[in-house]
């Protein structure tokens, strides 16, 4: 039998709002925020279980901050996100509460301090409801690699939701949560948010600070959101966005007002399709439903124009030697020494390291870190890393020579729809592939998003929008301006509804 507060969100269908419309019934006192805490609490303990979306839930602690919330509410002192439940990926410190990063070797961590996206949605007085399941030290690419075990997509729990922001996108698509913080280094926001039915937005290098979010591949990482609608994701995006001199990467810019941005008309917008992007890899069903949007967006008022972007191909072999030479550097620290896992009894010095690595890393993240330490090390830095950096400049080139002819770039978010548990993590190489589409932008340092498209087999698919340098509001609006004219976003798995 449900808890008692799941059988009542259901008969008010809150879960079947979106963040926008939730803060509007909020502001207007049509409920409250500690009513609409406990019964996301209700449907985590219900539905968890099943999908292993969260590592941490924080009940007492998120009851606590929706109390509060009501109170500002009362007193007109509430923002625009005051009293919304909100997921954090658990790559993200959090005060206080595990960070986990998905490993053994931080299954120990608590974190002193907030990351700087973690402290200013909890100053815009969102509430944490727990902390979301995710590749081991967000390395995969279907959230099977975490030491709490996989996480199942809400769609058919017996495929993967994508990753590595696989735990986020479950919680947000079987509606445990209005919306999620995740963290795309090659596609990690964007590819789960397509296998879900989500919308997934990774803004530009530098637009959102990184401080705070345990690092994988530094010139890579970019935090971002997962929420139903573009809409959700401007509100979002208003509070993360900005400026943090605590990171040395972030970027001193004005930020717009994404909201206030989504009204943005479609008449005169130039919108490329890469042909690389059709390569014989992707399902033809998948291509079709590309063509089908892009259809709509004729309607609206948007030209469409074949390009080609020709090192693209080469992003997946680029990626995969910048991204584990970083990550080797990164992990360094996690020695057994300072904090997080340590082996019992070591001999001496070298045994407590190699013997708490061992234990702590996963395969997949040891699989990294060697491949790393091997393109990095003399008589190979040249071969490999120094022509994968040149390699990533032309990528790079490419799309501002595109940028010179359109204003976004549209095709697949994935090659295919989510596929089943244990089907590539026998091989490593075709698992890499389904980020296909989604690596070269991380290369270029380029926002990103990608919205609901359709269904392939049952299974929802994603369009990928791709903007230049600092064009997050247009393609918010881009993504708004379909959703507007489409319902594929609010769709509900059966079963969650």
């Amino acid at each position: 039998m449900p808890p008692r507060f799941l059988i009542r969100f259901h008969d008010f269908n809150m879960h079947t709002k979106t963040l926008t419309q939730l803060a509007r019934d909020l502001k207007a006192h049509k409920l409250s925020s500690e009513e609409l805490t406990r019964a996301y609490l209700a449907r985590i303990e219900h539905f968890n279980p099943e999908l292993n979306a969260f590592i941490t839930v924080l009940r007492q602690q998120a009851l606590t901050t929706a109390r509060a919330a009501d109170a500002c509410i009362r007193k007109g002192d509430a923002g625009p996100l005051t009293g919304l439940p909100i997921a954090h990926k658990d790559i993200f410190c959090t005060q206080g509460v595990k960070t986990s990063c998905g490993s053994k070797m931080l299954d120990n961590f608590i974190s002193p301090y907030d990351a700087t996206v973690v402290e200013r949605l909890n100053k815009a007085g969102t509430v944490m409801l727990g902390k979301t399941n995710m590749d081991e030290f967000a390395m995969g690419s279907s959230s099977e690699t975490s030491f709490y075990g996989p996480v199942k997509n809400p769609w058919d729990p017996t495929r993967v939701p994508g990753g590595s922001s696989g735990g986020s996108a479950a919680a947000v698509a079987a509606r445990l949560a209005p919306a999620a913080t995740g963290t795309d280094t090659g596609g990690s926001v964007r590819q789960p948010a397509a296998l879900t039915g989500l919308t997934g937005i990774k803004p530009t290098y530098g637009r959102v600070s990184r401080y705070g979010m345990i690092a994988f591949a530094s010139s890579l990482d970019q935090a971002g959101v997962i929420t139903c609608t573009a809409e959700d994701a401007a509100m979002l995006m208003n509070v993360i966005a900005g400026f943090d001199e605590r990171d040395s990467t972030s970027v001193d810019r004005p930020v717009p007002d994404y909201v206030a941005a989504l009204d943005q008309p479609l008449k005169g917008l130039r919108i490329g399709l890469p042909k690389e992007f059709f390569d014989p890899g992707l399902d033809t069903r998948v291509g079709d439903a590309v063509h089908a949007a892009l259809s709509i967006y004729k309607k609206l008022g948007a030209a469409v124009r074949d390009i080609s972007l020709p090192n693209f191909p080469l992003s997946v072999p680029t990626y995969y030697v910048v991204a584990p030479a970083e990550a080797s550097s990164n992990l360094s620290r996690f020695d057994g020494v300072r904090y997080g896992h340590r082996c019992e009894n070591p001999v001496d010095l070298m045994d407590l390291y190699t013997r708490s690595r061992g234990e702590g890393f996963g395969a997949e993240v040891k699989r990294r870190i060697m491949t790393g330490t091997y393109v990095l090390s003399a008589g190979y830095y040249d071969a490999y890393y120094l022509k994968a950096q040149k390699t990533r400049t032309l990528i790079r080139g490419d799309f501002l020579e595109a940028f010179k002819q359109v204003d976004l770039i549209m095709g697949p978010t994935a090659p295919t729809p989510a596929f089943k548990l244990g089907e590539k993590t026998d091989d490593p190489v075709t698992m890499y592939l389904n980020d296909i589409y989604a690596n070269g932008v991380n290369l270029a340092g380029l926002p990103g998003l990608s919205i609901p498209m359709g269904f392939v087999d049952g299974l929802p698919v994603g369009l990928q929008i791709i903007g230049n340098y600092f064009d997050e509001a247009r393609l918010l609006a881009t993504a708004h301006q379909y959703q507007r004219e489409t319902d594929w976003h609010t769709r509900i798995p059966q079963g969650y509804e």
